[in-house]
């Protein structure tokens, strides 16, 4: 928090990180924090110690692994043309390099971006029950020379997003963002222009970074499904129960931290597959 009025806000993100099931989150008074964390400004944080970094791609290669040791087979490049929902099950149509045709007891939507798109693809899927997509791209910029932290420093959230924080990756390069950039179709380019929104965003927690420190990194989107300037959305995972077709399960609105819910994620869709 940089001033009084986050900082009000703080007790009730320590709440909910609480009830979520976070341990160990303590509130801290300015000196604390930059007793810590010598070149942070702030009136107050919260410290979350269970909070760590992972490698995302060697996460993804690893449940790729087990998943295949497990008997699970992956046609990458094999994008759902039309489906079918029928008594029997889901009737699929694929398509890219080798087109083929799958009858499925099951099929999971978990396809991101184009998850309500792919939803809209399915004949006996009610339209009523899929969400309209939005799209809210997350720029990021990189440092150049090493971070001035050593944890990753987290503003107070904004609408649309987390704000413009600090993490560090495994092979130590830092990184700042995402912002929140409301787009009307996919793209990932980073608008060197953004980046006076950066420094100003940035300075208000670290007031000494320098003009020319920063430069265009990557951009990822976030997969909404309520328009700027409405409540937050959170995940929302359709059955049988709420869409009344047998055997489908859609994902919809997985923005971060998808990734770091995807194991619940998954113990839920077992469990609604259970059912399905």
């Amino acid at each position: 928090a940089t001033n009084a009025a986050e900082a009000e806000l703080l007790q009730s993100i320590k709440g909910r990180a609480e009830a979520n099931g976070v341990e160990g989150m303590r509130l801290l008074s300015a000196a604390e924090a930059m007793a810590m964390e010598p070149n942070l400004h702030c009136t107050a944080a919260v410290l979350s110690p269970a909070t760590g970094i992972v490698d995302s791609h060697s996460y993804m290669l690893a449940l790729q692994g087990d998943a295949e040791a497990n008997g699970a087979m992956f046609a990458f490049f094999s994008p759902v043309e039309r489906a079918r929902a029928t008594a029997g099950g889901i009737e699929l149509e694929i398509g890219g390099a080798e087109p083929m045709k799958l009858s499925a007891r099951l099929v999971v939507n978990s396809a991101g971006l184009h998850a309500p798109t792919l939803a809209a693809r399915i004949d006996g899927m009610p339209a009523d029950k899929i969400p309209t997509a939005y799209y809210a791209k997350g720029n990021y910029f990189t440092l150049s020379g090493r971070s001035p932290f050593s944890r990753l420093i987290y503003p107070v959230p904004v609408p649309g997003g987390l704000g413009v924080h600090i993490t560090v990756d495994l092979g130590g390069q830092a990184k700042f963002g995402p912002d929140v950039e409301w787009i009307a179709g996919i793209d990932y380019s980073v608008d060197p222009h953004r980046a006076d929104k950066f420094y100003a965003a940035v300075r208000k927690y670290w007031p000494d970074l320098k003009d020319g420190a920063l430069q265009p990194g990557y951009a990822g989107i976030r997969p909404k499904i309520v328009p700027q300037g409405a409540p937050a959305q959170d995940f929302t995972i359709q059955g049988p129960a709420q869409h009344g077709v047998t055997g489908l399960i859609h994902l919809f609105g997985i923005e971060s931290p998808g990734l770091t819910a995807s194991l619940a994620l998954a113990e839920k869709v077992r469990a609604l597959a259970g059912n399905a």
